[in-house]
């Protein structure tokens, strides 16, 4: 019996939540929607034009994987996570978090270095356009990849973001995945965003090779596969890696696993923010696998997680997680999960 349910391995990035009016958006002279990579002075003048006034900026530990380990440990899963931070009060306050949360990530402090961070600028419609200083996160490379977490690990989650640092990043990825075919653990990867596939093909490719398990949404997915369309990216994705998951927001999710195919229709709900909803779709799943339930409920109770979180501001869940599970398990679809 393994201890962890999953060990995630990606970037610790502080969340910081930003909500602005249009005029004030538009004034930042930001594409909508967009992901960006920042340095440090941009990202203390951002924070600095909002940090007085009325605007709340809200501080959340996150990043990509992470969330999704705080989802499965939401739901009651024992996670353990690999990352770095800084011993900036950002740094501090993502131990802290994490210790709350009862997941384990050892001794992830670097000293003399700033925590990476994430800000999310929300607008009116819901959209999120983020700005990213990755920070010390990403220094994370193959020597601070611990063989204990993942060997005690039934899973080892990897985050797509990770393959776009080469010289540091891909070797921490191709040492975690070493260590999880040693020990048996099961190896599931995150695109994180269509670039990464797309930009870093080959060693993406030579891990999702050895990888039982592929999240994706439908950009990312016809960005592996070259694709037009999810429903075709699903399917070619069969000649890529043995089980495999597409999301695509209001058409609900494409799922294969363990040789069963299904497509589980999505909740609907009027979202406010759509930070996180993939994060909290792979850790709910990830969750659902790892404690008994079949592919086709645990990605119907993710969708219904995920519903609940871009229902709200931020990537973390502010209702009882546990019980939302058990209100999708109730819910009349799940005698129709292939619907």
């Amino acid at each position: 019996m393994k201890r962890y349910d999953i060990c995630g391995l990606g970037n610790a990035i502080v969340d910081i939540f930003l909500q602005v009016d249009d005029g004030e958006f538009g004034a930042l002279g930001y594409e909508r929607g967009t992901m960006r990579l920042v340095d440090l002075e941009d990202q203390n003048q951002l924070l600095h034009r909002f940090s007085k006034g009325s605007h709340e900026l809200q501080l959340v530990s996150g990043g990509s994987v992470a969330n999704s380990i705080i989802a499965a440990s939401q739901l009651g899963g024992n996670g353990a996570f690999i990352g770095c931070v800084g011993d900036d009060r950002y740094g501090l306050h993502y131990v802290e978090e994490f210790k709350d949360l009862r997941i384990h990530m050892g001794n992830p402090i670097i000293v003399g270095e700033s925590t990476g961070t994430c800000v999310a600028v929300i607008t009116p419609d819901a959209e999120r356009t983020m700005r990213t200083c990755l920070g010390v996160s990403s220094h994370l490379s193959d020597k601070h990849v611990d063989e204990e977490r993942i060997a005690q690990s039934s899973w080892l989650f990897i985050e797509g973001y990770v393959f776009a640092n080469p010289d540091t990043g891909q070797h921490a990825i191709r040492r975690a995945i070493e260590f999880a075919l040693k020990h048996g653990t099961k190896i599931a990867i995150t695109c994180s965003e269509a670039f990464v596939p797309a930009a870093f093909s080959e060693p993406f490719h030579e891990a999702l090779r050895k990888t039982d398990l592929l999240f994706c949404n439908a950009p990312e997915s016809m960005a592996v596969t070259g694709k037009q369309d999810s429903e075709s990216a699903f399917h070619a994705l069969k000649e890529l890696v043995p089980n495999s998951i597409v999301t695509d927001g209001p058409h609900g999710a494409y799922v294969r696993y363990q040789n069963e195919e299904t497509h589980v229709p999505a909740f609907a709900c009027q979202p406010r923010d759509l930070t996180g909803a993939g994060d909290m779709f792979a850790g709910a799943f990830l969750f659902g696998i790892t404690h008994g339930y079949d592919a086709s409920i645990a990605a119907r109770g993710a969708n219904y997680l995920c519903s609940k979180v871009i229902s709200q501001i931020g990537a973390r869940l502010q209702e009882d997680a546990v019980q939302l599970w058990r209100e999708a398990l109730e819910d009349p679809r799940a005698t129709d999960v292939g619907g």
